[in-house]
C-alpha cells in the first residue's frame, strides 16, 4: 500500500488504524457491512499502525473472521480483536488505567 501520508497528504493530519477503516464508512447505510464486499472496495488501500508501518486494508482483514458485521459497534469489536490478534495494536488500555 501506497503512504496515506505521503504526497496526497492525509487531509493536515495522520490518522491511524480503526480510524481510517472507519472513514470510509457510513453508519447509516453500509450496515449490516458484508466483509467481502468491504474488502472489494477497499482492500488495496492503506492503514497507518504507527508513524513507521503501513499495511493494506486486506492485511487487517485477514484476521476479521465475521461475513457480516451488523453495525459500527460490531465493526470496531471485530477490528479491534482481529488488529489485537495480528500485533498491529499498540496500545493497550491496562497501560493506562
Amino acid at each position: 500500500p501506497h503512504d496515506p501520508d505521503g504526497e496526497e497528504g492525509s487531509e493536515g493530519m495522520r490518522k491511524y488504524g480503526q480510524a481510517i477503516l472507519a472513514k470510509k464508512l457510513d453508519e447509516d447505510g453500509d450496515f449490516p457491512l458484508s466483509t467481502e464486499e468491504f474488502l472489494a472496495d477497499h482492500g488495496d488501500e492503506p492503514v497507518r499502525l504507527n508513524h513507521e508501518e503501513v499495511v493494506s486494508v486486506a492485511e487487517v482483514f485477514e484476521h476479521v473472521d465475521d461475513e457480516e458485521l451488523e453495525d459500527i459497534v460490531a465493526f470496531h469489536r471485530a477490528v479491534g480483536q482481529a488488529m489485537r490478534a495480528a500485533g498491529m495494536w499498540e496500545v493497550e488500555p491496562e497501560n493506562y488505567a
